[in-house]
């Protein structure tokens, strides 16, 4: 569908000769609306365009919803790991992913709206659900809910973003997906502090209010006024809120995230460049594990950055070799994953006749709190006092809609405790864009 914008202009109305007529400025085009309008918008990852889809951007099945103002989209697909360094362990003795064979499963059926028809310009009604399954469901939770259903709109030749409504606040703040990416993200890594912190993260949500402010020279501002994750993580938020829809469970309350960056895109005079750093702080009670009370105050700072060094591709800008780096810290007295350092390289398009493909490299370090594993030593148990991971993984963009994502990722003590062996676990990732 084209919405047609039509201006007119007064002429002065004295008779005129033909050679005296002024010239009139050619018509205006009018102005298209396209499908992406209605693609994933304002967040910090971004999802494959519509004609990226099994189902064509171009089919009758697309264009009929598109006339109405609305695009449909179904994400889904299977993930596996295992460490091929031991035999797996028996099921009640497992403490981390791979340790025995773990398989998940999800699917997310999304319907975004075009708000024109209410003369609303750049603004779209934003809504997800999600089926998560996972063989071992501490790494999970297993749940069937709600995962967005919010207002999007922009401001001011889009120099300010709005969303408001139940949001997974992991894909707008932070920047945790290598290369920017749901479809290409590395595997192997998983930086869990945000989420201590009570940050909301897919497959669950929380009603938030969001804005960000797009500032000179490549600058902004993001803000969020979100509700609190339950402090004892993903299980217990899915036990006390099985749809999701729950607006404020008791006792959770009101987390602050607020992030300034610098973020360039790549040009053909120009690198791409991303610097960031934030601060998320929850008003909810955690319990101190020095004190044995209940206090607010809970908190992450990090600070991240990803620079493009070498271009690969005059004509792509944004295929090159890239390096990134981050940090983040929360209290060891109420978290038990204390400290994250990282490092990365990774490619885009690695290989030039494959646009699409992403190769990276990663290696972490997590801190494990020194107050939470001297209590476990105080308790006759063994443990690790960090976790260094060094994984490879290579995203394939085998056709249409469908990504394949395979590496290996070496884990010096993959648990707090009990201090088992390390790991070397074999990875492998389907995604599959309807």
């Amino acid at each position: 569908m084209v919405l047609a914008l039509m201006l007119c202009g007064g002429v002065g109305g004295g008779a005129q000769s033909r050679d005296n007529s002024p010239v009139l400025p050619d018509a205006p085009k009018p102005s298209a609306r396209s499908i992406e309008d209605l693609n994933y918008l304002g967040g910090e990852a971004s999802m494959p365009t519509f004609s990226d889809s099994v189902i064509s951007d171009a089919s009758g099945f697309r264009r009929d919803l598109f006339r109405k103002g609305i695009a449909f989209r179904l994400i889904t697909g299977p993930q596996y790991t295992q460490n091929v360094l031991a035999a797996p362990v028996a099921a009640d003795a497992q403490v981390y992913v791979g340790e025995r064979p773990f398989e998940s499963m999800f699917a997310q059926p999304i319907l975004a709206f075009d708000l024109r028809q209410l003369h609303l310009r750049k603004a779209q009604l934003y809504m997800g659900a999600d089926w998560n399954w996972v063989s071992w469901n501490p790494a999970g939770p297993k749940t069937l809910q709600l995962w967005a259903l919010y207002v999007y709109k922009e401001f001011g030749n889009d120099r300010v973003e709005v969303k408001a409504g139940y949001i997974a606040n992991n894909m707008n703040f932070v920047g945790l997906f290598v290369g920017g990416s749901t479809a290409s993200g590395s595997q192997g890594v998983y930086a869990v502090l945000p989420y201590e912190a009570g940050m909301s993260y897919f497959p669950m949500t929380a009603p938030s209010f969001n804005v960000r402010f797009r500032g000179p020279g490549n600058t902004y501002l993001k803000t969020a006024a979100q509700r609190s994750f339950d402090p004892n993580g993903g299980p217990t938020e899915v036990a006390r809120n099985h749809t999701g829809f729950r607006f404020i469970p008791h006792g959770d309350k009101l987390v602050l995230i607020n992030e300034g960056g610098y973020q360039r895109e790549a040009g053909t005079s120009a690198r791409e460049a991303w610097l960031r750093g934030g601060l998320i702080y929850n008003t909810t009670d955690y319990k101190n594990e020095a004190t044995g009370r209940m206090e607010s105050g809970n908190y992450c700072g990090y600070a991240l950055m990803d620079y493009q060094f070498v271009k690969t591709n005059r004509e792509h800008p944004k295929q090159g070799i890239y390096a990134g780096g981050s940090f983040m810290t929360v209290p060891e007295q109420m978290d038990a994953y204390s400290r994250y350092y990282e490092a990365r390289v990774y490619e885009e398009a690695p290989v030039r006749s494959r646009p699409d493909d992403l190769l990276s490299v990663v290696a972490s370090r997590t801190g494990y709190s020194r107050v939470f594993t001297d209590k476990y030593v105080a308790e006759g148990k063994t443990v690790w006092r960090a976790g260094t991971t060094l994984t490879g993984s290579y995203s394939m963009h085998v056709s249409r809609g469908e990504y394949v994502s395979l590496g290996v990722s070496y884990v010096a003590g993959p648990a707090i405790t009990p201090r088992v062996p390390n790991a070397l676990n074999v990875l492998a990732n389907w995604t599959v864009y309807f």
